[in-house]
């Protein structure tokens, strides 16, 4: 469904400094990958490319077909949603920003949906007339992680989300996806700096190293038998685990 063809980027304001070159991939409709690395080599900027928030300087993608070159930006990010780390949170209160994409594109808003979704996440006694800009980073995160969910996308780009949670509102944020797999089929690309995490909620890893996309592997294999040095290297890292364990 989606095929990156030699991608290249520099750094925006040092264009002679390489952030990564001849990247290649493909992803299935219903694949799950944990996009790995290191910091520096682009893994967001990936992502934000993938959505049409950024330009590549070279190099093709194709989402059914369709070139992003010929696309409505509007439809393809309807279509491949782009959820960041630091949530955006637009002026209201929590529901005016679940609302707000529904306004735009005229999509009924489902509030049973909604309701689910919420205490899916842990957020279940949430005062929705709350202003979403007094939200803690995690709640922001759940927050654009669900508006994003409400379009229904084909494909979840998903930078680090669970980055600003403890371990139980992490697993619970990675069940709901998980449960939300299975039912609507959403692909998902995932950055993510914590192993553990990585191994749970893939079925593919892509390891970006060297500032190129250097493996492309099923996940217990990326894992067992890393094809490269580098990325035996990286996995000798300490486990990031949660700050807080879940008691309940």
């Amino acid at each position: 469904m989606l095929e990156i063809e030699q991608l290249k980027k520099s750094h925006a304001n040092t264009p002679e400094i390489l952030l990564f070159r001849d990247v290649d991939a493909a992803a299935a409709q219903h694949d799950r990958i944990a996009l790995l690395g290191s910091s520096g080599q682009g893994k967001s900027t990936l992502l934000r490319i993938l959505s049409l928030l950024d330009i590549a300087d070279e190099g093709v993608i194709r989402f059914a077909g369709l070139s992003s070159k010929q696309a409505d930006p509007i439809q393809w990010r309807m279509k491949i949603c782009y959820v960041a780390q630091q949530a955006v949170m637009l002026p209201g209160s929590v529901e005016d920003n679940l609302k707000i994409t529904h306004e735009l594109h005229h999509i009924p808003y489902n509030v049973t949906l909604v309701k689910k979704l919420l205490t899916q996440s842990g957020l279940e006694s949430l005062d929705l007339s709350k202003k979403a800009s007094e939200l803690s980073g995690g709640e922001k995160q759940r927050i654009s992680l669900i508006r994003a969910l409400l379009l229904r996308p084909q494909m979840l780009l998903l930078d680090e989300i669970t980055a600003s949670l403890d371990q139980c509102n992490a697993m619970r944020v990675e069940d709901m996806l998980e449960e939300w797999h299975q039912q609507e089929g959403t692909g998902m690309i995932w950055v993510t700096h914590q192993l553990e995490q990585a191994a749970r909620i893939s079925d593919y890893v892509w390891f970006m190293g060297n500032r190129t996309l250097l493996e492309k592997s099923p996940t217990r294999q990326f894992f067992e038998q890393p094809a490269t040095e580098l990325a035996r290297q990286y996995l000798q890292q300490p486990l990031v685990k949660g700050d807080e364990l879940c008691l309940s």
